[in-house]
Order: C-alpha cells, then sequence, then structure tokens
C-alpha cells in the first residue's frame, strides 16, 4: 500500500514536471532563450572561441537531443488529448441515453393523463344528475390535466434543446476528431 501510494506520488510528480516543459516549450521566454543559444552557438566561432566544425558538432547533438524529448512531449500532449476526447464521448452517450428514457416516461405519463382525462369525461357522462359539487370537482381535475399537459409539452421542449445540444457537441467532437493529428 505504501509503495503503490509513493509510486502514484512521483508519477503525479513527474506529470506535473512534462506539463510545465511542455508549457515552457511553447512560450515566448522558450523563444528567447533559444534564439539567444542559437546566436551565441553561430557567434563562437566568428570570436575564435571555437571551430565552426566543434560548435556545429554540438548544435547538432544538442538539437537532436530536444527533438527527441520534444517528440515525446507531443505524443504526451495527444495522448491526453484523446483520452479527454473519449471520455466527452462516453458523457455524451450516457446524456443522450438519459434523454431517450426521460422522453419515454413523458410519453408514458402523457398517455396515462390522456387516460385520466377520458375516464373523468366518461364519469361525467354517466353522472348527469350528479350534484353541483362533483362537477366542481371534475372540473378542477381536468385544470390539473391540462396543467400537467402544459408542464410535459415545456419538458419536451427542454429535452428537443438538449437533444440539439449534444448533437452540437457531437459535430464539435467529430470535427476535433478530424483536427486531431493521427
Amino acid at each position: 500500500m505504501g509503495r503503490s501510494e509513493d509510486r502514484e506520488k512521483k508519477i503525479q510528480f513527474l506529470t506535473k514536471v512534462t506539463d510545465s516543459i511542455m508549457w515552457w516549450m511553447g512560450s515566448i521566454p522558450s523563444l528567447i532563450v533559444h534564439s539567444v543559444v542559437f546566436l551565441t552557438a553561430f557567434l563562437l566561432p566568428v570570436f575564435g572561441l571555437v571551430s565552426v566544425d566543434k560548435m556545429l558538432l554540438v548544435l547538432t547533438t544538442v538539437l537532436s537531443l530536444e527533438a527527441i524529448y520534444l517528440a515525446i512531449f507531443i505524443q504526451m500532449s495527444v495522448n491526453r488529448s484523446q483520452e479527454h476526447i473519449e471520455d466527452i464521448r462516453e458523457d455524451i452517450e450516457e446524456i443522450q441515453d438519459d434523454i431517450e428514457e426521460i422522453s419515454e416516461d413523458i410519453e408514458e405519463i402523457s398517455e396515462d393523463i390522456d387516460d385520466i382525462q377520458e375516464d373523468i369525461e366518461d364519469i361525467a357522462d354517466e353522472e348527469d344528475e350528479e350534484d353541483h359539487s362533483e362537477r366542481a370537482r371534475n372540473v378542477m381535475l381536468k385544470s390539473n390535466v391540462s396543467s400537467n399537459k402544459n408542464e410535459i409539452k415545456a419538458l419536451r421542449e427542454v429535452i428537443e434543446n438538449l437533444q440539439k445540444q449534444l448533437e452540437n457537441l457531437k459535430t464539435e467532437d467529430e470535427s476535433s476528431d478530424e483536427k486531431a493529428p493521427s
């Protein structure tokens, strides 16, 4: 258990270090430092401090090593981006499933409300001779049903908006996939 925690802390530390290096390599200070180093390297032979062959050998070696590390950092960044995209896709699929379930529930509720309203109308037709208070209750029930129908309509609109947003997310995700390097 202790080894696992130590290993995890070391991995987190290395991740922070590599993130910092990746950030710095793409920054203005990095551009300035590289420009100064290259200018200095090319000026050394001009002032006779080092031969041109030696300077080119050292500069080529340093640039080759830097290119190797930059390629590794770039691939790490691509891998993280791919993981993030996969997480987003999973979230979108879960949201779509939830929306479909809610839609089905709303359809069922709507059917139940229609059934209740028909039952109320049937009862009202059968009991034309019932007293005034019973009729008033039926009217109230009908208005509640109508109110519920309005709420269902509003829920449907919300679901439609959510579906449109999901489609937009899918489109953005697909366009980011097309831009991502293979």
